[in-house]
């Protein structure tokens, strides 16, 4: 009761919906890049202005550096911040023409003998990294860098002299995985969706959605967690879900689940909202500051994910 003894009126404000929770952590938290590219996915904002902010990023060699993959620190060219660009590129439809074809020129320069990208350049030692980051004088050639990065292409019809020996380098790392954990599962789904030879992707595709299921890389009840062990190295409570595979309809992933376990997992991915609006990341946390930078990536994503499979968002 009020001090005139009328009982308070309801408040007549509705709930902020995810999306407007997710604005609003974006604006306290993101850098200029997540801000652009939150604008760009969901208020109407321009390419140019994503553009503009990824710029800052790249360096005269036309690599990617700069803390642009939080985990890795430093303003180096790097492969996997190059691989991170070219997915900003791709989600505003500008990857292509002279500006992807420098990057293939960054690429030959750190490829190895076989024509693949190492996960890290030994250029990075001397700069802060995540302790789970190992350099290496000579590192060996990997699908996790490798991989999404030739799929972006093919699916962007870039053609230059790098990808093919890449190429080929993804399809006999692919095709001879026995055992695996999900980020290179991740990196494999992203070259088989965009690789030109479609009969021999699906194919390659069906055998990794049955390891998938063999090996319980996937969380397929979000309520069990401990039924599905987590693959050595990750964080405890580094598990992947449905969601984290297959992140459209339109994936070469989705076929591996059932409408019964995607449902849950996108029931389970909605939930993860936190208090302050964004989505938390399950990888290890090292430093406060890659983990205030990735959560708004994360959070982007999220709400792309859910929005790809007609969940509401607002």
């Amino acid at each position: 009761m009020s001090e005139t003894g009328a009982s308070p009126l309801p408040s007549s404000s509705p709930e902020p919906n995810p999306l407007a929770r997710a604005e609003q952590f974006v604006w306290l938290t993101a850098r200029v890049l997540e801000q652009r590219r939150f604008a760009y996915h969901f208020l109407d904002g321009s390419a140019d202005a994503v553009e503009t902010a990824l710029a800052a990023y790249r360096n005269a060699d036309e690599g990617y550096g700069h803390a642009l993959e939080p985990d890795l620190r430093g303003p180096v060219s790097q492969p996997l911040h190059t691989g991170h660009a070219l997915r900003v590129l791709d989600s505003i439809g500008r990857c292509g023409g002279q500006r992807v074809e420098r990057v293939c020129r960054y690429l030959t320069s750190v490829s190895g003998p076989d024509g693949a990208l190492p996960a890290v350049h030994p250029s990075q030692r001397g700069y802060p990294v995540a302790p789970f980051v190992p350099i290496v004088d000579d590192p060996p050639s990997d699908l996790l860098a490798t991989g999404p990065v030739v799929g972006l292409l093919h699916r962007n019809q870039v053609w230059h002299a790098w990808l093919f020996r890449a190429t080929d380098f993804c399809w006999r790392a692919v095709e001879s995985l026995e055992k695996s954990h999900p980020y290179e599962i991740h990196a494999a789904v992203t070259f088989l969706e965009s690789v030109p030879d479609r009969p021999r992707a699906q194919a390659v595709a069906d055998r990794l959605g049955r390891l998938v299921r063999e090996h319980r890389l996937a969380t397929l009840d979000p309520e069990r967690p401990a039924e599905y062990p987590v693959s050595d190295g990750y964080a405890p409570g580094e598990h992947h879900y449905p969601h984290d595979f297959a992140r459209t309809p339109e994936s070469l992933a989705r076929a591996w689940f059932t409408d019964e376990e995607m449902g849950r997992s996108l029931d389970f991915l909605a939930s993860e909202q936190t208090a302050d609006g964004g989505w938390p990341i399950r990888w290890r946390q090292w430093a406060p500051s890659t983990a205030m930078e990735s959560c708004p990536i994360v959070t982007i994503e999220a709400l792309r994910t859910l929005r790809a499979y007609g969940r509401s968002i607002g």
